[in-house]
């Protein structure tokens, strides 16, 4: 051996021997698998440990996608759960007799109120009305305004016109809608028509027929007979709105029609006719 090496202890060789012995050093622990946490620790020569990334759980790419798609919709409802009840459209009614003057606007009005979708229209020529006597009555084409024809029987008679309920029954109906409208000039498409006597019944399915059914889609319709006077309209309207409140509950009127025009006619004196066309 080198004497300046045996008196200089910087340059003195380390015993091979001295180092097999147990390293000081603590053991890292092992890697944890998929879902815990990365790169926690890493170990210095020192013996101490720092972090080296942040603290992330390590979550699959499919796992954050359906987080984030469930943070973005919110909490399920039972209309996107699997078995729930189909979108059910409310019906639209129509309501028909001869001038659109007193049962349908009658019906108008006790539906309308109720709040179910309608409309309603008459299938005469033109639209008359009770005169100073029978051989004379008040004729209008449709499409008169209901204010118009009030101010004007006001103006000729009013002490007649009240007595027999024409006045009062044109300020219900010019508060509801504009004016009387004419069936056949119609282009709305109702679920149910219900008509107040058998003609204007035969008129609705002739001219349902007339149009050759080109939309394919079906409607109800169903005649109430019902007189044409102001108390048997109030009557009817109450019939009415129980026909309409069974029909809008039903989830399949095509189903369901027997059943509810049985209840119906069990329930009320009016003759019924039903029949299914197509527009």
């Amino acid at each position: 051996m080198d004497p300046r090496r045996a008196r200089d202890p910087r340059l003195a060789r380390v015993d091979p021997r001295l180092q097999r012995g147990p390293s000081t050093l603590p053991t890292p622990p092992p890697q944890q698998q998929s879902g815990s946490i990365q790169g926690a620790t890493q170990w210095s020569t020192n013996g101490a440990y720092m972090t080296s990334q942040s603290m992330v759980p390590n979550i699959p790419l499919q796992q954050v996608d359906t987080v984030s798609e469930n943070a973005v919709a919110g909490p399920s409802t039972p209309a996107n759960n699997a078995g729930s009840s189909a979108y059910k459209p409310r019906p639209l009614f129509c309501v028909v007799c001869a001038s659109n003057q007193n049962r349908s606007m009658e019906g108008h009005y006790v539906l309308h109120k109720a709040g179910h979708r309608v409309v309603s229209y008459g299938t005469g020529s033109a639209v008359r009305l009770p005169g100073s006597s029978i051989d004379k009555p008040n004729i209008y084409s449709f499409g008169t305004p209901y204010n118009s024809i009030y101010e004007e029987l006001s103006a000729k008679d009013p002490r007649l016109y009240t007595a027999n309920g024409l006045l009062q029954m044109l300020d219900r109906n010019r508060r509801i809608k504009l004016a009387p409208e004419r069936w056949q000039d119609s282009k709305t498409v109702a679920d149910v028509v219900i008509t107040c006597e058998e003609r204007c019944f035969d008129a609705v399915c002739d001219d349902l027929l007339s149009r050759g059914g080109e939309f394919n889609k079906p409607v109800h319709v169903i005649n109430i007979e019902i007189k044409d006077n102001h108390e048997e309209a109030l009557i009817a309207g109450k019939a009415m709105l129980d026909l309409a409140a069974a029909i809008e509950i039903s989830q399949d009127i095509d189903e369901d029609i027997d059943r509810i025009l049985q209840v119906q006619q069990e329930r009320h004196p009016h003759s019924l006719l039903h029949a299914i066309a197509f527009y």
